[in-house]
């Protein structure tokens, strides 16, 4: 028995927390994960780790983890070649597009997608080949609208400052529960303990949200807020800066801010207190706090991005940072500058260049919002979706009104996925194409190293050798590319490993061979525990990538929109609204097959106000029925003084029972899919992301 110790950073969520494994291999060369513990010499997350990191030993062990393509057969499921595979899918695809056009197949990537490089580096290498206009991912449902608002604001989608948390004096969180997601769009290990020293030098934390979450708990001011109504706390917080002359200069080129002072002074904090239910002396004061401190961050995530207004909201945040001085100056928001850049690599983005066939929503960075996936497959017509490919990713359940989608799904003329599991979305696919597990593969973090709150960098070792017959996800893409192209006479142009790309990435890179650095792969295997390139710092003026090289602060798509907002009827005060909920212990549906992960108290319930309950004849612990528009599902609801009255919280990705679903921990345990109740008519109409928060629920007795 040998044991050797390794180290790499998790990928499981965008914290990215180093790890120490430690690995024996037995006399009959197998190798088992003895240990998994926070590295300690880890620059950015000084020893950090979270339970996630700890159950990868349970992913690489899982007998439910497909390890071989699979082709189904109705109800049962045969293995094949990978030969054989890559020829029926190539077969399949082709024939539909031959048959009923390119756009006939579409194309789904989701959350994990940005968690493994060789799926960023090469999933276009075969997907670019069906030339179709359906595609979708998990960005639609979570953060279109940050994307979006830079775009327009920036030049880029990519270019989103990020809170300078190590060295602000205030930081303001909306929609966001980092204690809970260890940061997101905010790559920030150890959060708590960052949080904690704001405070403990002077600082405050401010958190506003419907429930008083896990990160509202430690902070010195949580304010309730009526779900969907962000943007007019943050528009009374902004006409407030300009009504009591709280702005402050700032170096960078803006144009257009004269626009936006006359645009929201009419959303006074008296105007926009009943809209929100934050008092307007509450917004007025906060403004005032906010704009007092030497060093300021308003922050939104996925809560304000998930509702009807999300881009407005994030317009707005990045206002509140611009008008206060806070934008591009360290302790407020800042850009990194990563060792492997996207953003000077990669095109800045487009918009509304097409629209979706059927209800005309517009596209983004060439792809569609998925709430239009569902009706693509279902309404007939030229151009209606026949086939499907699943990267990644279980839409069923983390996409609005799962059901309706699973109809689509279920009358797919061929369904292609290439997954680990036979989850609640695969079950319906033809073919499933697994890749090497997570600690079989190596790793660079391209994209969470741009949204890092420190510049940092490191490569990832594969931990555990490649098993026989396995394919690295980068390589049953190239697979796929060479047999479509041979089936279908195009040419396919070489590539190269994900390895070349990141050492050309980082050698022609800010650190790379132009620089005392001189950052390269080796270089970096040099340094398994990782490199801190700095703290950040002020960029954002040499980075623009709008057309006149100033920051838009007043697009004329964002201007529209309050017109939108403004014409918004109010909402019956009667009517309860649906939140969803986020546990440290989850990621979105990916994570429930996993005993580490599921045990203890159980948090898969509806939580509820006691006065609601109360005025609705409920009890604690009772089985309860919760209907909106499009569908039902009954739970276990808990009386809890977390959620405001009015509110009613349940977590997303569960309700896993489902037959032909092939994970026996996930479908043993118990919970309800919050998007068998989510509306995928209801969105935000500027981007198209899908709104998972304010919808509108009956909750009655089971």
């Amino acid at each position: 028995m040998t044991t050797t110790l390794h180290h790499r950073a998790c990928h499981l969520c965008e914290a990215i927390c180093g790890l120490t494994l430690e690995v024996e291999q037995d006399a009959d060369g197998e190798h088992h994960i003895r240990s998994i513990k926070g590295d300690r010499d880890d620059p950015f997350s000084r020893g950090h780790i979270c339970p996630k990191a700890v159950a990868l030993q349970d992913i690489q062990s899982d007998p439910d983890r497909l390890r071989q393509p699979m082709r189904r057969l109705g109800d049962r499921w045969e293995a094949i070649g990978w030969d054989e595979a890559f020829a029926l899918a190539a077969e399949r695809l082709a024939a539909v597009q031959a048959q009923h056009g390119q756009n006939a197949v579409a194309v789904y990537q989701g959350n994990p997608s940005v968690h493994n490089y060789g799926l960023m580096t090469h999933s276009n290498y075969f997907l670019g080949l069906l030339k179709t206009r359906n595609r979708y991912s998990a960005t639609s449902v979570d953060q279109l609208p940050h994307h979006l608002t830079s775009h327009l604001m920036y030049g880029h989608g990519f270019l989103i400052p990020v809170p300078d948390i190590d060295h602000t004096d205030f930081m303001l969180i909306l929609g966001g529960n980092p204690l809970a997601s260890n940061g997101s769009i905010m790559t920030v290990p150890d959060v708590e303990k960052r949080l904690k020293a704001i405070q403990a030098r002077g600082g405050r934390l401010v958190v506003i949200d419907p429930r008083r979450s896990e990160t509202a708990a430690i902070a010195d001011q949580h304010l309730f807020i009526r779900p969907g109504q962000d943007a007019a706390l943050l528009l009374g917080m902004l006409s407030t800066l300009f009504t009591e002359g709280l702005s402050r200069a700032t170096h960078l080129p803006i144009g257009g801010l004269d626009e936006v002072e006359q645009a929201v002074l009419p959303f006074s904090a008296e105007r926009m207190a009943s809209r929100c239910g934050v008092p307007a002396l509450a917004i007025r004061q906060l403004a005032r706090d906010f704009a007092a401190a030497d060093r300021a961050v308003c922050y939104g995530r996925m809560g304000v991005s998930t509702q009807a207004f999300g881009t407005l909201c994030q317009w707005l945040v990045q206002l509140i940072n611009l008008v206060t001085g806070n934008l591009d100056r360290p302790g407020g928001v800042l850009c990194t500058e990563p060792a492997v850049d996207l953003v000077s690599t990669m095109s800045g983005g487009h918009f509304d260049r097409w629209q979706s066939r059927v209800s005309g929503l517009p596209e983004y960075g060439g792809e569609l919002p998925v709430s239009a996936l569902a009706e693509e497959m279902l309404t007939p017509g030229d151009g209606q979706v026949r086939a499907l490919i699943t990267v990644a990713g279980n839409p069923a359940l983390s996409t609005p009104n799962g059901r309706q989608l699973e109809e689509g799904l279920e009358g797919l003329d061929f369904m292609l996925s290439v997954d680990l599991y036979i989850n609640e979305t695969t079950r319906y696919a033809d073919l499933i194409l697994p890749s090497t597990g997570p600690l079989e593969h190596d790793h660079y973090d391209t994209t969470f190293n741009l949204f890092a709150v420190r510049n940092v960098t490191r490569f990832n070792e594969a931990v555990l050798p490649k098993p026989q017959g396995a394919l690295h996800d980068w390589e049953i893409f190239i697979g796929l590319a060479e047999a479509f192209a041979a089936r279908s006479g195009v040419a396919l142009k070489p590539t190269q490993p994900p390895q070349q790309m990141i050492d050309m990435g980082l050698r022609t890179g800010r650190y790379g061979d132009g620089s005392p650095l001189k950052l390269s792969l080796q270089a970096l295997r040099e340094h398994p525990h990782g490199l801190d390139l700095g703290p950040l710092g002020a960029n954002l003026a040499a980075r623009l990538k709008t057309a006149d090289g100033q920051v838009q602060a007043a697009p004329a798509l964002l201007l529209g929109d309050l017109q939108r907002f403004a014409a918004q009827p109010s909402g019956d005060p009667e009517q309860l609204l649906l939140i969803g909920r986020r546990h440290v212990r989850s990621n979105n549906s990916w994570m429930h097959n996993y005993h580490r992960l599921v045990k203890g108290k159980p948090r898969h319930q509806l939580l509820m106000n006691p006065h609601d309950m109360q005025s609705r004849g409920l009890s604690d612990g009772q089985r309860v029925s919760i209907r909106s528009r499009v569908g039902a599902v009954e739970v276990e609801v808990l009386a809890s003084d977390e959620v405001m009255p009015g509110v009613v919280s349940l977590p997303h990705g569960w309700g896993h029972g489902r037959p032909g679903v092939h994970m026996g921990i996930a479908s043993a345990t118990p919970g309800a899919s919050a998007n068998d109740l989510t509306d995928e008519r209801l969105l935000d109409r500027l981007s198209g992301n899908a709104v998972l928060n304010g919808v509108p629920v009956q909750v009655v007795a089971a």
